[in-house]
């Protein structure tokens, strides 16, 4: 038979089938007919006839199957009958099916939403043309993405791989379009950043490198799309727009388009201006410091036909000039490449980590709630052996059973998995919005697309397939003859013996994950108030802080430095102040700024003599107060340590050990900054944490703003008195002082959302998993319990009446379950014990050996069993054996 004929065929079948049933119908009941004829001829009665002829013939509705199949009509019309026959089913049993749907829906949409996650964060590319060609370019053994400009300039111009390489920072300015001026974020950018992106503008034009000749040169600014709706509500006409940048003027040339959000993938930022113009927006020029590398990222498109490996050859070669003709400033100038979306290697192997760590525990959800549902459906077909022994032996064949049980699982899988696709895409897109730090204009971009779609499909059918497959060697083992015989009395009575059973390695397999996601819950609440109470080094407790940058309403150099003065001694005069310091980072707070020291004695200060990478603070008189930094030994500083005086510095406890090899007698010791400038240590604190939890101990150098004069201030406000009032106290005494500064407050408190934002998420993440492994196990249990208990009643009965006491009655109702809850919590709890690995991704200090942890899974799990089998052991010891041997 030719395609086009069979294809017809094929659509005839489909749908012309009630004709091709009736033709089947009359070919079997003639030959039916035909043999009754016979058998009437000699001699017997016609009811008889016809009851023999069918005898003889047999199973009818197998023969009638056969015949379709033979045929080749049976495809979608079996198919169709199976889902109809397990929608009635299911509409028999409400409470099983709405159970089965929201246990999956649980365990399908908490793994869509994680893979959206990582789908968004490492799958999906930059919303840039040509992605899968723009590369970061990394610096030396450690993959550091930062650069200074000098060493931009030369990669931009000697590399021969490169399609055009770019330059960006992150930077904050403050903006004034007539009315107060408001700070906002944005990028700093070389003049060819867009178009080596190959970026087009929404609305007027970007600049580039022809527009920028030298230093504060191109005034341009370009707004993002989201900016321009919120801020100038989609005016068309703001093109051309002079507006105040840091009391600068600068000329809006155009809209980015909507999609295009920057190159690092969750900051958003709100406009991009030229890198040349960055002494405007700091008062500093460091566009000159060859070993000034506070860039964040140099990136490109490779060009067509380059390799990665041909590229970083290629940026070798620059890197080898580059340590021979600057020997000072760039030695070990080896380079790398990596994506851009999250800063490189920067935040990528973290990001990554946390993202698989949660994957596999999200996996262990989904593998718990196919072994719950397992369960049920092995005990639900084995409450169905009497209807499938009868429907053996009228001729159904096994192969016709066993689709219909998968049918309906793969009913149940695709119900639970579109609940819990709708759940995941809702949780997603709220996500999505979420501002979690919200000084800063960070979003997590997981919208979810096609792919987060096709997992969850492809997730519920194979999940279906799995807790569907568990009852098959019940119906390819049943004896229809046996069971028939016997009646419902012997329905399971194999279970009631003591081997062990598929139900109960699946209950065990759930309950071994349950514990290991109780585990890691705990392992995260404990790790996050570790983090909330662990030695800061500064006490954020009744403290305030102020951030803004002098630059953004024009002040720099010795103007900022009397500005300071005068609003530290405004704010400390508000009733109820304790003490006020100034410093131009914040710890914790997300800002990162180390410079290189040498020992006093060293005279050549290149990069290979350095004796420490020390974080570096610009603090104020009185800072360690305010902070509540234990000054340890030694003096703070005072306003007379100012530019004609001894350059001075106070250090922390770590500086001193790794500069002088102790820390005793550091005071009056010297050492040198890169530029030369011999300093003498007149005071030594304690170590603290300086720029995230998780960092070792780090060396620390504070030095007097005086002397080292900086526009970046940040006031740190101590006192007992309440939020609100004090926030609104200090707008008002600064407004007095200048009603053009724009500057933000909030509590120390919230300020550490930055430092403990990874902890909170991961302790939110494995909070809700762990929920979801209890509520699993609950109802895995449970099911259990219930279900041995409604099967022994009679048998319980029984007990009853010969006199058995309550505890032997609970203990053969419910001592199997309960057995397998502690030989599964046994085995979880071990294989917690060995996941420190996984959890140490997710969780800073990750340690479920920890004491407290170890007995909460313990109390937790103990809990768990007896929520579970409660109602169970109430409906056990109120069984009226008169009532159950009156029914039998």
């Amino acid at each position: 038979m030719n395609f086009p004929t069979s294809l017809r065929t094929l659509f005839s079948r489909v749908f012309h089938s009630s004709d091709l049933d009736r033709g089947v119908e009359e070919e079997l009941r003639s030959h039916i007919q035909h043999r009754a004829d016979d058998l009437e001829r000699s001699g017997l009665s016609h009811a008889e006839a016809e009851r023999r002829a069918r005898i003889e013939f047999g199973g009818y509705v197998r023969f009638k199957e056969e015949s379709h199949r033979a045929l080749g009509s049976q495809l979608f019309e079996t198919l169709w009958q199976d889902v109809r026959f397990s929608c009635r089913k299911l509409r028999q049993s409400p409470g099983f099916a709405i159970a089965a749907v929201l246990t999956l829906a649980m365990a399908i949409g908490a793994n869509a939403v994680v893979f959206g996650m990582l789908n968004a964060l490492f799958l999906r590319p930059l919303n840039v043309p040509q992605p899968e060609s723009l590369y970061s370019i990394e610096r030396g053994p450690d993959k550091e993405a930062n650069q200074s400009y000098p060493d931009y300039l030369d990669l931009r111009d000697r590399n021969r791989t490169f399609d055009g390489v770019a330059l960006y920072n992150i930077v904050s300015a403050g903006l004034d379009t007539g009315h107060n001026a408001t700070q906002f974020w944005g990028y700093e950018v070389s003049g060819n950043y867009f178009d080596a992106l190959r970026i087009q503008p929404f609305l007027g034009r970007f600049f580039h490198d022809a527009d920028e000749h030298g230093p504060n040169s191109a005034p341009y600014l370009v707004i993002s799309h989201a900016y321009w709706h919120s801020r100038f509500q989609d005016d068309p006409s703001v093109v051309g727009r002079i507006v105040q940048v840091n009391q600068h003027p600068f000329t809006i040339l155009g809209v980015a388009p909507s999609e295009f959000h920057g190159t690092l993938l969750f900051f958003f930022p709100d406009f991009w201006l030229p890198v040349v113009d960055h002494e405007q927006l700091t008062g500093m020029n460091i566009l000159t410091a060859r070993g000034d590398r506070n860039f964040i990222m140099t990136m490109g498109h490779l060009k067509p036909g380059v390799t990665t490996a041909q590229a970083i050859a290629d940026l070798n070669s620059v890197g080898a000039w580059l340590e021979k003709t600057y020997p000072k400033d760039d030695a070990g100038m080896t380079f790398a490449l990596a994506r851009p979306s999250l800063a490189g290697d920067l935040l990528g192997p973290p990001a990554r980590g946390f993202i698989t760590a949660l994957m596999l525990l999200a996996g262990l959800i989904l593998l718990a709630a196919c072994a719950n549902l397992g369960s049920l459906f092995a005990a639900r077909a084995a409450d169905r052996s009497r209807e499938v022994a009868l429907r053996l032996a009228l001729g159904s064949s096994r192969k016709r059973i066993l689709r219909s049980v998968l049918t309906e699982a793969v009913m149940i899988s695709l119900a639970g998995g579109g609940v819990g696709l709708a759940g995941s895409v809702a949780l997603l897109r709220a996500m999505s919005t979420w501002h979690p730090i919200p000084t800063y204009p960070i979003v997590i971009p997981v919208n979810p697309d096609a792919n987060v779609y096709w997992v969850a499909l492809l997730l519920a059918l194979v999940s279906g397939f799995l807790f569907g497959m568990v009852p098959v060697r019940q119906v390819l083992r049943t004896n229809p003859y046996e069971i028939v015989k016997a009646g419902s009395s012997s329905i399971l009575v194999g279970n009631s013996g003591r081997r062990i059973t598929v139900r109960d390695l699946l209950l065990v397999a759930q309950i071994s994950i349950c514990a290991v996601l109780v585990t890691s819950s705990l392992v995260a609440v404990r790790g996050l108030l570790q983090s909330m109470h662990s030695n800061f080094g500064f006490e954020p407790a009744n403290a305030m802080v102020l951030d803004t940058n002098l630059t953004m309403a024009g002040y720099s150099g010795e103007r900022a430095t009397e500005i300071q003065k005068r609003m530290k001694d405004a704010v400390a005069a508000i009733p109820g102040v304790d003490s006020v310091g100034v410093v131009n980072q914040v710890p914790l707070s997300g800002s990162f700024g180390s410079r290189d020291v040498y020992r006093d004695e060293t005279t050549d200060f290149r990069p290979s003599n350095v004796a420490a990478d020390v974080m570096t603070f610009r603090i104020s008189p009185d800072y360690f107060r305010a902070a509540g930094t234990s000054l340890l030994t030694g003096r703070d500083f005072t306003w007379h340590d100012d530019q004609n005086s001894t350059r001075v510095a106070v250090i922390n406890r770590e500086f001193a050990i790794r500069m002088f090899g102790s820390s005793a007698n550091t005071i009056g010791k010297h050492f040198k900054l890169g530029d030369g400038t011999r300093v003498e240590v007149v005071g030594m604190t304690e170590d603290g944490k300086y720029y995230q939890l998780t960092e070792d101990l780090r060396p620390a150098l504070f030095l007097p703003m005086v002397q080292w004069p900086t526009s970046a201030t940040s006031l740190i406000v101590r006192s007992g008195r309440e939020a609100q009032p004090l926030a609104a106290a200090i707008r008002l005494t600064l407004r007095r002082l200048d009603a053009g500064l724009p500057f933000e407050i909030r509590t120390w408190q919230d300020d550490l959302g930055v430092a403990l934002f990874p902890s909170r998420m991961a302790t939110m993440s494995l909070g809700v998993l762990g929920a979801m492994g209890t509520m699993l196990a609950i109802t895995g249990i449970f099911g259990m319990a219930a279900y041995s208990v409604s099967k022994r009643l009679r048998e319980l009965g029984i007990r009853i009446a010969l006199g058995a006491q309550r505890k032997e009655v609970l203990q053969a109702a419910l001592g199997r379950p309960l057995k397998l809850l502690a030989l599964g919590s046994a085995a979880g709890l071990l294989l917690g014990l060995l996941a420190t690995r996984v959890l140490a991704y997710i969780v800073y200090q990750a340690n479920p050996r920890d004491p407290l942890v170890l007995g909460g899974v313990v109390v937790t799990m103990l809990l768990m069993g007896l929520v579970a089998t409660w109602i169970p052991a109430q409906r056990a010891l109120s069984v009226d054996p008169l009532i159950l041997l009156r029914e039998e």
